[in-house]
Order: C-alpha cells, then sequence, then structure tokens
C-alpha cells in the first residue's frame, strides 16, 4: 500500500512538473521527460479555461459551471494556446496524437482561434486534418473568423480544407457565413476567388449576403459597420441573389429595413432587391421600418421611407395611418414623408390621441400643418402635380426624377424631401 503511494505521489510530482515545463516552454525538460518514459506524451491535465479556448461542446446541452471554467488538454494543446513552438515539436518529435479532441477541440482549431500559423503550419506537416470538426461541429476553417487569422485560412485551404465545408451543427453555415457575420471583407474575398458558393445557405436558408446585412447593426451600441457594408457591395458584384429567400421568407432587403440602415437599403434596391415582397406575416420591407423606427434612435429613418417609395413601395393602408403616428411621433420627417406620400389623406380623432401632448407641443408647427392639410380641404396644386408625376414613374421615381431637365429644389420635393412642415 505504502509502494502504491509511493508510486501515485512520484507520478503526480512528474505530471506537475511536466506542466510547469509546458507553461514555461522548458522544452528540454519536456524532451528529457519523455526520453526517460516518466510521462506519456498524450497525457491529460486539467486547467483553467474561462474563455473555452480549449473546449468545446455540443449546442442544447446543460453544462455545470465548473466544467466550464476548467477544461481537458494535451501537451499538445497547451503548446498551440501558449504558442510554445519549441515544446510543440518536442511534443510532435515523440509522436503526440495530432488530431485527438480531449475536450472537444483538436489543436488545429485552437491554432486558428489564437490566429498562430506557425502552430497551424506545424500541425498540417505532422497530419492535422484540415476539415476536422471539434465537438460543437466547426471545422478550422470556422475558427477563423478575425482578420488576423486570415493566414491561418490561406494555410488550410492550401493544405486541402474544404471551402464550403459546412457545420456539423443545427446552423449548417459554410466558412463564407462566418467571415461574413464576422465582418471581414479581406476573407470573403479569399473564400470566393477560392471557390466559395456565393449563394451557399445556412439551416435557415440564409445566404452569406442576409447574414452580413443583418449584422451590419450592431443593436447594442446603434452603429452602422462599414465593413459589412464592403462586403454587401462584394458579394452583389459577385453576383449573390439580391431577392434570396430565408425560411420566414424574409429577403435581405427585410434585414436592411429591420435595422434601418439606408445605406444598405439603397444599395439592395439599386441591386434590383424587390421593395414588395412580403415575408411569412405579410410584412414587406416598409412595414419592417415601421416597426423599429422609435428603437433606432441613430438611424436616417426619413431617408429609409423615401428610398422605399421611390422605388415603388406599397403605401400603408390609409385607415392606418394612425399607427404610423403612434410608431414615429417623435420623428417629423418621416411623418412627414409618409404622408405627401398620399395625394390627399383625411386625419381621423385616433391621429391626434397618438401623439403625446409633450411631442405635440415640441413639434407644434409641424403637427398643426399636418392636421390642417389632412382635412376635409383638397391638397395645393403642386401637391397634386408632385403626385401625379410620381404615380407616371411608379417604381422608377428613383432614376426619373434626377434625370428631369428642372431645379434640384423641385427634384427634391418630387422624391419626398422633408421640408419641416407640410402644405
Amino acid at each position: 500500500m505504502a509502494e502504491r503511494m509511493t508510486r501515485a505521489s512520484t507520478a503526480k510530482l512528474v505530471k506537475n512538473a511536466f506542466l510547469e515545463a509546458l507553461k514555461s516552454n522548458d522544452y528540454r525538460s519536456l524532451e528529457e521527460f519523455l526520453i526517460q518514459k516518466q510521462i506519456d506524451v498524450d497525457t491529460v491535465f486539467e486547467v483553467e479555461d474561462e474563455n473555452l479556448l480549449l473546449a468545446s461542446y455540443k449546442q442544447g446541452y446543460w453544462m455545470p459551471s465548473y466544467k466550464l471554467q476548467h477544461s481537458w488538454a494535451t501537451g499538445l494543446h497547451l503548446s498551440v494556446l501558449y504558442g510554445h513552438l519549441e515544446s510543440l515539436k518536442v511534443l510532435l518529435k515523440y509522436k503526440a496524437t495530432v488530431n485527438c479532441r480531449p475536450n472537444g477541440k483538436a489543436a488545429i482549431h485552437i491554432a486558428c482561434e489564437q490566429a498562430n500559423l506557425d502552430c497551424v503550419n506545424i500541425l498540417c506537416c505532422h497530419g492535422a486534418k484540415p476539415n476536422c470538426y471539434s465537438l460543437s461541429g466547426l471545422a478550422p476553417l470556422h475558427f477563423c473568423s478575425t482578420k488576423l487569422s486570415m493566414p491561418c485560412a490561406e494555410q488550410l485551404i492550401w493544405k486541402g480544407a474544404d471551402v464550403n465545408i459546412k457545420t456539423n451543427n443545427p446552423e449548417e453555415e459554410t466558412p463564407l457565413h462566418t467571415v461574413a457575420r464576422s465582418g471581414i471583407p479581406e476573407m470573403v474575398a479569399f473564400y470566393v476567388e477560392q471557390g466559395a458558393t456565393v449563394d451557399a445557405t445556412n439551416a435557415h436558408s440564409e445566404t452569406p449576403l442576409a447574414c452580413a446585412v443583418y449584422w451590419a447593426c450592431n443593436i447594442r451600441e446603434q452603429t452602422y459597420s462599414t465593413a459589412h457594408h464592403l462586403i454587401c457591395r462584394m458579394l452583389l458584384d459577385y453576383k449573390a441573389e439580391v431577392n434570396s429567400r430565408d425560411e420566414d421568407f424574409r429577403t435581405p432587403l427585410h434585414k436592411a429595413a429591420w435595422n434601418c440602415d439606408c445605406v444598405l437599403i439603397d444599395m439592395l434596391l439599386e441591386a434590383g432587391a424587390e421593395p414588395n415582397l412580403m415575408d411569412d406575416n405579410g410584412c414587406g420591407p416598409l412595414q419592417y421600418v415601421l416597426k423599429v423606427t422609435s428603437v433606432r434612435p441613430s438611424a436616417q429613418h426619413e431617408i429609409c421611407y423615401q428610398l422605399l417609395l421611390n422605388y415603388g413601395a406599397a403605401r400603408i393602408y390609409p385607415p392606418q395611418f394612425h399607427k404610423v403616428l403612434q410608431s414615429c411621433y417623435s420623428y417629423p420627417k418621416v411623418i412627414e414623408v409618409i404622408a405627401n406620400s398620399y395625394e390627399h389623406i383625411k386625419s381621423t380623432s385616433k391621429w391626434r390621441a397618438a401623439v403625446p401632448d409633450d411631442v405635440f407641443e415640441l413639434y407644434r408647427d409641424f403637427y398643426e400643418s399636418l392636421f390642417e392639410v389632412c382635412g376635409n380641404t383638397p391638397r395645393s396644386l403642386k401637391h397634386l402635380a408632385r403626385c401625379a408625376i410620381r404615380r407616371t414613374m411608379f417604381n422608377k421615381c428613383h432614376k426619373g426624377i434626377p434625370s428631369l431637365l428642372i431645379p434640384v429644389s423641385l427634384k427634391n420635393y418630387l422624391l419626398l424631401e422633408p421640408e419641416g412642415i407640410i402644405y
């Protein structure tokens, strides 16, 4: 019994010493341990891993909190995590299992996530599988999700990684989906150049274009990403389908409208997006903008409405105009743009009730003009002429009106440019 305890204590001391050598990149000590066969090269250690750099779990499973703070890892995984190339080479020299996944990730996954090109090169040269999946269903290319990891992605593809490999999980995303969502234009260009399918769909029938459009808006910060805008421009230039539909029948234009992203709304409409396609609830892009106007304070709301209406989007059903006021009472320019898209629209008792008294006082001149103009009298001849021209051009207003030989101020008037008051 005493001898057995001594052996266990000795093994524990050796294991701790081996772990310390790994952490400090003391590769000479590592080699001594391995030469003397004091420890197996594939020994598994339990180490702190609060950021889950070493672990990967299947989606949809509950895990106790202590499991999410510690991970199992071999020396190979730790050498890659710390970027200790000398230790990595020693372990591989003594036949470390290059594709083992003690806690769901192989070393190649960690190398890609850490954007360590040297480790990727070394592992690939020793038999790391470029298309192997982590336990959560991600291939190495899916871990290349930052600009710094682009060299790793290049190396993986040159070593045989499938540029169109889908995640082995419920999302079924390609690497192009990953970088489109992450906002990395350089990697989008590289993947397409290497044969990535531009209109590949994930499990939700979303294309990379749809992903880039949706993630262009940081909802928490209320900011818009120019990198995502560039990716959308690139994908459209690569002939991505602008009217693709996801599982809820939403197009990329619906997603841009949900974000109140006037840059992408303009870009998509110019590329041929249909402004009147409806989702599975019967809502078009204009209704999407209307739903979120009050929660997108940094957006240029009136431009979103102008663009959609100038490209022929169906107007709000007149008896429901009070809902426009309920959603947009703090944005008079929006109300002006929508109201001016009708030849005439008659106010009801619901209109005034939809505008809080303090907001009415703040924008009194505008609201008084709105209620006066939308009474029982017809609109001005100038406005009726505007409506006649717009009706003739219909969904070509955006192109036809700028080409008219009239003053710029009149062009802006025809294109529903808000003036701050309704005549």
